[in-house]
């Protein structure tokens, strides 16, 4: 089983619970149409990875992203997470209206920062996102069309989360592909500070 860290803390998630289309500039960049409610999919444990791969059987793209630690049915920590998906795939898949797992769950999927407990108001969290010094992605709560609490709310009508499961909160404009050498350089922000950061460099 894959972990994760918080303070020092090894933390095995059972899942990780992603929110799509939660920014309007992404939604309107990817040419998607604006859900008519929160869009829901899965990344198993074995979805976590430490490697920033710029390929696995096609080019990946990378998606920056808030993500939580669950416990106690609340979010409690706080860490940075990158969401990658083989964009070509997922759109096949998505004209013939079928899962996305194959795009989005495959092994090494999800790389995430170190958690750190959550101990300020969700509403002051932002993240930044920079390949090879340059600014590709930037956006916080306040743009997000579900808040944190009302994705946990909204979760908690159809799925227990367990302790330990991360939620990732949807991705801000500025997508785009891998390239093999990039170095990444992820953190989240509170009320423009940084309160964790992790960097890859691609292979």
């Amino acid at each position: 089983m894959r972990i994760i860290h918080c303070r020092g803390r090894a933390i095995v998630p059972s899942k990780i619970v992603c929110i799509g289309r939660n920014y309007v500039a992404h939604i309107e960049e990817l040419g998607n149409e604006l859900p008519e409610d929160m869009v829901v999919f899965l990344k198993p444990n074995s979805a976590l990875g430490d490697t920033l791969y710029a390929a696995r059987g096609e080019p990946l793209h990378y998606e920056g992203e808030i993500a939580f630690l669950v416990e106690d049915g609340q979010l409690a920590a706080v860490g940075f997470g990158l969401d990658l998906t083989k964009r070509g795939l997922q759109s096949q898949l998505k004209a013939k209206g079928l899962p996305w797992e194959r795009a989005k769950a495959f092994d090494g999927a999800a790389l995430c920062s170190e958690f750190v407990p959550l101990t300020l108001p969700v509403e002051q969290l932002s993240l930044e996102l920079r390949v090879d010094g340059e600014l590709r992605q930037q956006g916080g709560v306040p743009l997000m069309l579900y808040s944190p609490q009302s994705i946990l709310d909204n979760l908690a009508g159809f799925m227990t989360l367990e302790d330990g499961d991360i939620v990732m909160t949807g991705t801000p404009a500025g997508v785009g592909e891998i390239l093999a050498g990039q170095r990444f350089q992820g953190r989240v922000l509170g009320n423009g500070v940084a309160l964790v950061e992790a960097s890859w460099t691609a292979h």
